[in-house]
């Protein structure tokens, strides 16, 4: 067996591959997430195995497991099965090939299997971890993680990335984070947390009104809105170190977005008396001007590729989605349905946009395509109060939005790209609003 190691920085937690000749049999027939119509992929997580089956261990071990249905469920292309209607127990019976039965498991229906064993000494665990296709008998992925016990969750975050790696073509949502707006006794702060609304941590603390969170692509640095000086201005703050830069050019200075893959920035500043989209340093100095028309022209969105911008602008007379080319300034519009269009948000291949659109009073979440010509915007949210702010997962297979379907109060919300699955985000006081989801889904995952 050959093996690689690979440790983070941070973590410390150690990955031995498990590179069993079977992995390198035929590939697993990937799962197209952006289906409207797909149907979840069974999957049975068996009890993990405590190799020593002292307490700490088996309860560190029921901890994992229900870590990795968590976070297989959170996709929304897997479904996690129910363990009552299992025949047999890897945790008894052996968690190798070679020691499952899969036709216990085909039996049943179950497509993938995983199985787990910890071992657990003074606060140190070594988890093995391992995908099965099941029809195939085959090992898809297999997995090594030591670590501290408190790191678990990173460690089965790792695994869930090389798992949606092998079904999916890209390492999924689980080394993402969400950048959002909360109350706090009053006051609007930023809060960022887990991909799945896990540990949200205060960023801001100007108890005023601070909105408008936007996180860099390498994660370091965050672009916001606040008040805290009297009128709205853009704070550029590194997340870790106490240094960064304000925007606070006369007028408004509003709606930051960060250019992918620079430390650049799109931004609405009103200091001319119009509200124009300017492109701007790190520091927050202007490089050019972008929009050059009358009217309102506000949230700026980079594509993926950073050559194009999605803009909401009223030049049309009522607010509607365009998108600008940067090197040659060609404007064209893209929604025609509907009075009142804003928030536009890329998919992360670039193909769609998501936006909010306002018809009869109500407000709601689209998805329009820019490949398929036809411009037939699809309603993702219905006759579920109001839907708005949408963000992307960075896989592209999620949507994160604010919705006032509980009781009128702000919440944030996830949703498959299709708009299934609709269901709460975090729980936390205050009211929540305006999701932005950052981070990488095209590299391993790292903590």
């Amino acid at each position: 067996m050959n093996t690689a190691l690979w440790k983070t920085g941070v973590l410390g937690v150690i990955i031995t591959c498990l590179c069993f000749s079977q992995v390198m049999g035929k590939e697993y027939d990937y799962i197209n997430i952006s289906n409207p119509f797909l149907n979840k992929t069974p999957v049975a997580v068996t009890r993990f195995k405590a190799f020593s089956g002292h307490e700490a261990e088996v309860q560190d071990g029921i901890r994992a497991e229900q870590i990795l249905k968590d976070a297989l469920s959170f996709t929304g292309y897997l479904k996690v099965m129910n363990p009552n209607a299992f025949l047999s127990d890897p945790a008894e019976t052996g968690i190798q090939l070679g020691q499952i039965s899969f036709r216990d498991w085909t039996g049943i229906g179950a497509e993938l299997l995983i199985t787990g064993g910890i071992e657990e000494s003074q606060g140190q665990v070594r988890l093995k971890l391992r995908l099965f296709d099941t029809f195939n008998t085959k090992l898809l992925v297999g997995k090594i993680y030591s670590g501290k016990s408190n790191q678990i969750r990173q460690m089965i975050h790792m695994f869930c990335s090389e798992i949606s790696h092998k079904l999916t073509g890209n390492y999924g949502v689980f080394n993402s984070k969400i950048s959002f707006v909360s109350t706090v006794k009053g006051n609007k702060e930023i809060f960022i947390c887990d991909f799945d609304g896990y540990n949200p941590k205060q960023i801001t603390h100007h108890k005023s009104i601070s909105l408008s969170p936007v996180r860099s692509h390498d994660g370091k640095w965050m672009a916001y809105v606040s008040y805290a000086k009297g009128k709205p201005d853009i704070f550029i703050k590194n997340i870790k170190e106490n240094r960064g830069a304000i925007v606070n050019y006369d007028g408004m200075n509003i709606a930051p977005d960060w250019m992918p893959g620079q430390l650049k920035l799109a931004a609405t500043l009103s200091f001319s008396g119009n509200q124009e989209i300017y492109l701007l340093t790190r520091k927050g100095e202007i490089i050019k001007r972008i929009t050059k028309s009358w009217g309102v022209n506000v949230s700026p969105k980079f594509s993926p590729d950073g050559k194009k911008i999605a803009f909401t602008s009223s030049r049309g007379g009522n607010p509607q989605i365009y998108v600008q080319d940067l090197a040659s300034g060609e404007v064209n519009r893209v929604t025609f349905t509907g009075k009142y269009n804003t928030s536009p948000a890329w998919s992360p291949d670039g193909s769609k946009i998501a936006y909010v659109g306002i018809e009869k009073n109500k407000i709601n979440i689209f998805v329009i395509s820019l490949e398929s010509g036809t411009g037939v915007p699809v309603q993702l949210t219905t006759d579920q109060g109001d839907n708005e702010d949408p963000t992307w997962s960075p896989d592209g297979s999620l949507i994160a939005f604010k919705s006032t379907r509980e009781g009128g109060r702000e919440r944030l919300y996830v949703m498959t790209a299709a708009g299934t699955d609709q269901r709460r985000l975090l729980t936390l006081k205050g009211k929540q609003s305006q999701p932005h989801w950052s981070g990488s889904s095209s590299s391993q995952a790292t903590y």
